[in-house]
């Protein structure tokens, strides 16, 4: 059963767009991009950023010893196999972290590595005990968790937790999860193991935002989140969106977040992958703000928090009325004549008002076309 009353004051994003990011289609971050993708989200506030591990390509690791040398606030992870030859070139590249993952479902431990839970708990430890030997944080992940035994991965999670570990993590690797099955296993997790617990959750089913939200209900400490939710196949939660969600929640949730900068973010990594900033992207999007109807309009121009539960101010977008349509109302028209500076009397507002709907009736009109229709009702001055 959900709890609206678990507070969720202590979490942490794990920014991955420089490593499940890397993965998205067509993805070519050189480390000058890198560098800039890694200052912006630092100047955010995103507590973590993951990069790929650094046995991925020479490159890879040259990146890792570049962003680990910059001025940043945030902890500097990579994602690595449970292989002690990756552990120790990670920490050699100056991570402060480790993230440790190895499957744990029969898919994985049949056609992936072909080890036994027995193995993967022996092998788990080792790591976890020599990195944190070296001083690193660790994270171990079961991969594809939720195809995994319930019991197999309890039974890892508990083994690592008193092997030391910082986190465990949680992976939706396929994303089969539903909101209220993370939340089951969340809040299981939670009172088995002390240490913290991290979720990761593939958007295939169109549920990334919503099971990690209730992944932080649950008691999960950390999320990983990428810009624009890049990453393989449909990518991952995006971080954006989770903002949004956490924000009509309990707007104090992202105070320590620098929100007008979520927009410049997602402009620079569309820009660097070729693509826009998706239409419907939360709070960012081009029509995040944007109000048609003619209830809605004279609603929101009274009070925005009718139809608004984000106000774009906030996050330095605005709104936009649109007038150019059939659905507009006469109080969107007095809207824009008064931006206009044209001041018409109310029946000439409703025949503006008729003369739109007739001609976007007929057409397809622009807002040149409603401005010229407001020019044209001013009274002629002898």
């Amino acid at each position: 059963m959900f709890n609206r009353s678990v507070p969720l004051q202590a979490f942490n994003f794990i920014d991955s767009t420089l490593r499940e990011g890397e993965q998205f289609r067509g993805t070519h971050f050189s480390i000058d991009d890198k560098r800039e993708i890694a200052t912006l989200l630092d100047a955010f506030g995103v507590e973590y950023m993951e990069l790929s591990t650094p046995v991925a390509s020479p490159q890879s690791a040259d990146a890792i010893r570049a962003l680990a040398d910059m001025p940043r606030k945030f902890k500097l992870l990579t994602h690595i196999r449970a292989d002690r030859d990756d552990a120790r070139l990670a920490v050699d590249c100056g991570v402060d972290g480790a993230d440790v993952y190895i499957g744990t479902s029969t898919y994985m431990r049949e056609y992936s590595h072909g080890k036994s839970l027995e193995q993967v708990i022996d092998i788990g430890q080792e790591i976890v005990a020599w990195l944190k030997a070296q001083g690193i944080e660790t994270r171990f992940s079961t991969e594809d968790t939720f195809r995994s035994n319930f019991a197999d991965v309890m039974t890892v999670y508990r083994a690592m937790d008193l092997a030391g570990v910082d986190r465990v993590g949680v992976a939706d690797t396929v994303g089969i999860a539903d909101p209220l099955r993370t939340y089951n296993l969340i809040s299981n997790l939670r009172e088995v193991v002390d240490c913290d617990i991290e979720f990761h959750g593939h958007n295939d089913s169109g549920c990334a935002v919503a099971n990690a939200f209730c992944a932080l209900q649950a008691g999960a400490t950390h999320v990983d989140t990428t810009v624009l939710g890049i990453g393989e196949r449909n990518g991952i939660t995006p971080m954006g969106a989770l903002i949004g969600r956490l924000y009509s929640y309990e707007r104090a949730l992202v105070d320590k977040y620098d929100l007008p900068l979520l927009a410049q973010i997602e402009r620079v990594v569309a820009g660097k992958l070729g693509i826009e900033v998706p239409f419907n992207t939360p709070i960012t999007g081009a029509v995040a703000f944007h109000h048609k109807a003619g209830v809605h309009t004279k609603a929101v121009l009274r009070n925005p928090t009718t139809y608004e539960a984000i106000n774009p101010e906030d996050f330095g977008v605005t709104r936009y009325i649109d007038v150019a349509h059939r659905l507009v109302g006469r109080n969107a028209i007095r809207d824009r004549a008064d931006s206009l500076g044209i001041d018409l009397a109310d029946e000439a507002i409703r025949q503006v008002t008729l003369q739109v709907k007739s001609l976007a009736d007929e057409r397809q009109i622009s807002l040149d076309d409603v401005d010229r229709m407001l020019g044209e009702a001013l009274p002629v001055v002898d």
